[in-house]
Protein backbone atom coordinates (compact mmCIF):
# COMPACT_ATOMS: atom_id res chain seq x y z
CA UNK A 1 0.00 0.00 0.00
CA UNK A 2 1.20 3.48 -0.78
CA UNK A 3 2.04 5.86 2.05
CA UNK A 4 -1.01 8.03 2.62
CA UNK A 5 0.93 11.14 1.63
CA UNK A 6 1.13 9.92 -1.99
CA UNK A 7 -2.64 9.72 -2.50
CA UNK A 8 -4.12 12.25 -4.84
CA UNK A 9 -7.63 12.83 -3.49
CA UNK A 10 -10.03 15.28 -5.07
CA UNK A 11 -12.59 16.82 -2.74
CA UNK A 12 -16.24 17.59 -3.33
CA UNK A 13 -17.20 20.74 -1.47
CA UNK A 14 -20.42 22.56 -0.75
CA UNK A 15 -20.99 26.20 -1.67
CA UNK A 16 -19.24 27.28 1.54
CA UNK A 17 -16.10 25.26 0.76
CA UNK A 18 -16.76 22.54 3.35
CA UNK A 19 -15.52 19.12 2.25
CA UNK A 20 -18.46 16.79 1.72
CA UNK A 21 -16.89 13.94 -0.26
CA UNK A 22 -13.70 12.64 -1.78
CA UNK A 23 -12.73 11.12 -5.10
CA UNK A 24 -9.85 8.63 -5.28
CA UNK A 25 -8.42 6.71 -8.20
CA UNK A 26 -9.67 3.13 -8.47
CA UNK A 27 -6.17 1.91 -7.57
CA UNK A 28 -6.12 3.98 -4.37
CA UNK A 29 -9.66 2.91 -3.51
CA UNK A 30 -8.82 -0.79 -3.90
CA UNK A 31 -5.63 -0.36 -1.85
CA UNK A 32 -7.64 1.20 0.96
CA UNK A 33 -10.20 -1.62 0.86
CA UNK A 34 -7.39 -4.18 1.03
CA UNK A 35 -5.83 -2.36 3.97
CA UNK A 36 -9.17 -2.32 5.81
CA UNK A 37 -9.62 -6.06 5.19
CA UNK A 38 -6.07 -6.76 6.42
CA UNK A 39 -6.66 -4.76 9.59
CA UNK A 40 -9.93 -6.62 10.23
CA UNK A 41 -8.09 -9.96 10.04
CA UNK A 42 -5.41 -8.68 12.41
CA UNK A 43 -8.06 -7.54 14.89
CA UNK A 44 -9.90 -10.88 14.69
CA UNK A 45 -6.69 -12.83 15.32
CA UNK A 46 -5.27 -10.61 18.05
CA UNK A 47 -6.05 -13.09 20.84
CA UNK A 48 -4.76 -16.20 19.04
CA UNK A 49 -1.82 -18.00 20.51
CA UNK A 50 1.47 -17.68 18.67
CA UNK A 51 3.90 -20.43 17.77
CA UNK A 52 7.65 -19.77 17.82
CA UNK A 53 9.25 -19.75 14.36
CA UNK A 54 11.60 -22.62 15.30
CA UNK A 55 8.62 -24.83 16.20
CA UNK A 56 6.90 -24.09 12.90
CA UNK A 57 10.06 -24.98 10.98
CA UNK A 58 10.46 -28.21 12.93
CA UNK A 59 6.85 -29.23 12.27
CA UNK A 60 7.21 -28.48 8.54
CA UNK A 61 10.33 -30.64 8.42
CA UNK A 62 8.61 -33.44 10.36
CA UNK A 63 5.70 -33.40 7.92
CA UNK A 64 7.98 -33.41 4.88
CA UNK A 65 7.21 -29.88 3.68
CA UNK A 66 10.81 -28.72 4.24
CA UNK A 67 14.02 -30.61 3.80
CA UNK A 68 16.40 -31.00 6.71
Amino acid sequence: MQPKSTYQPEYITDTEGNRKGVILSMEEYHELLEDIADRAVIAERREELTIPHAEVLEELKRNGYLSN
